[in-house]
């Protein structure tokens, strides 16, 4: 009999793991795998991966330079042994974030160019151990400088972006328009926001978060847009079942051991052709318009906390996992 995994799957919906521990992730077969800081933080402090912090401060301690130096480089190493060590376990692509602050900078022109320097010296280093670009996601925060960035390394580059702390429809809006190759909208942190704000209890199809998703799914097929839509962060398997049928899913592996126990049904829920027949949603545009973005991001107060709230979880992970580094560099 099949699981729910199993059925998931049938749905048309490919499966991707959410995260950074790859001795858990062959067990589900998942297509892909995504990472970010606090999940490679979390596997990092585990004995099983010492070998790859070892790869990474040797790579820094090669390097040379300042010491902060060596441990930005050695950071992009480490998430680039993380991913190698994926791919050997799936058959698809991994998702390797830069630094979330890069993406978030005062200065729109400088955080664009830092953005884009970083991904393509993570592109370098998994070229360096013969994997190619067409096997890496890079994820990048959906600021306003996060998806012009995404957008350059798309068309210029031919780099493929995976636009993530995504929570509201004027991002997922921008991110089409700019090409990118797939977005991540946080499912369950939309769902964290609004219990918080209202006191309510929401499941299945009355999800805010699952809401978002179909809103953005249907908009981008009522629009011929060709940009992904993934939907993460779950907090239940409800959420994953209400979304059956959109393009990809990122799930934790608490909840694919869940669906791969269980085998209750999982009827398709979203389709191209359902979603052309829904009702029309207008079309809006953001083209080289930041300052209509950035008002339609701060009209919506979940988008505009969640984002930020995001944003400090991530940088402050990665400075952890910085620090972490930076003591062995300097032993």
């Amino acid at each position: 009999m099949p699981t729910s995994l199993d059925l998931l799957k049938q749905s048309g919906t490919v499966v991707v793991s959410d995260s950074g521990d790859f001795e858990t992730i062959n067990v589900y077969k998942p297509q892909d795998a995504t990472t970010n800081p606090s999940l490679i933080l979390a596997a990092a402090n585990k004995p099983g991966y010492a070998k790859l912090i070892e790869n990474a401060v040797k790579y820094g301690k090669d390097k040379g330079g300042s010491l902060d130096a060596q441990i930005n480089a050695a950071t992009d190493r480490l998430l680039v042994e993380f991913g190698s060590e994926i791919l050997k376990i799936v058959p698809g692509r991994v998702s390797t974030e830069v630094d979330a602050r890069v993406a978030f900078d005062k200065d729109a022109t400088k955080a664009k160019a830092r953005c884009a320097m970083q991904a393509k010296e993570l592109i370098a280093l998994y070229d360096s151990v013969g994997i190619k670009k067409d096997r890496i996601l890079i994820k990048i925060a959906s600021t306003w400088e996060g998806i012009q960035a995404a957008r350059e390394l798309e068309r210029d580059d031919g780099i493929h972006c995976n636009l993530t702390l995504l929570f509201g429809f004027g991002q997922a809006v921008a991110c089409a328009e700019a090409g990118v190759t797939l977005i991540s909208p946080f499912v369950g942190r939309i769902l964290d926001w609004y219990k918080k704000s209202t006191g309510k209890t929401y499941e299945g199809d009355e999800d805010p978060g699952v809401q978002s998703v179909k809103k953005i799914f249907n908009y981008y097929k009522q629009h011929g847009y060709k940009t992904i839509v993934m939907g993460a962060s779950f907090r239940n398997v409800g959420e994953i079942k209400a979304l059956a049928g959109v393009d990809f899913l990122t799930i934790s592996p608490t909840l694919l051991e869940e669906l791969k126990s269980s085998t209750d049904p999982v009827p398709k829920k979203l389709d191209s052709q359902a979603a052309a027949k829904a009702d029309p949603i207008a079309k809006v545009s953001f083209i080289d318009n930041e300052p209509e973005f950035r008002w339609t991001l701060l009209q919506d107060q979940m988008a505009f906390d969640k984002l930020h709230e995001g944003i400090k979880k991530f940088a402050e992970d990665g400075e952890t996992l910085k620090e972490l580094l930076r003591k062995k560099l300097s032993a």
